[in-house]
Order: C-alpha cells, then sequence, then structure tokens
C-alpha cells in the first residue's frame, strides 16, 4: 500500500509540475473525492503542499 501511495503522489508532483492542469483535476484524476483531502494526503506524504510543488515548477 505503501509503495502505491508514493507512486500516486509521485505522479501527482510530475503533473503539478509539467501541466496546467488544476490541483482539483489532478486530484479528481488520482481518485480523490476534494482538492482539500489531495492537498492533506499529498503534504502528509511529501513534507509539501501541492501548491510549493507547483510554484518550484
Amino acid at each position: 500500500m505503501t509503495y502505491l501511495r508514493n507512486w500516486r503522489f509521485e505522479v501527482a508532483r510530475n503533473w503539478l509540475r509539467d501541466t496546467d492542469q488544476t490541483q482539483a483535476e489532478i486530484a479528481e484524476q488520482l481518485g480523490y473525492e476534494s482538492e482539500a483531502s489531495f492537498s492533506r494526503a499529498f503534504k502528509k506524504a511529501t513534507g509539501q503542499t501541492p501548491r510549493s510543488v507547483r510554484r518550484e515548477a
């Protein structure tokens, strides 16, 4: 399960850096019901917010 979670957030990180998709679109594609739940899970798993990853790109 940990591998799948890490893989999912690596995909999300790449999409945040390389596409113009919104966080809500990315969250939906990864199976999250809301942008907020995606953002919380992303931060817990990676130590960064989706917003900060996007800003770095």
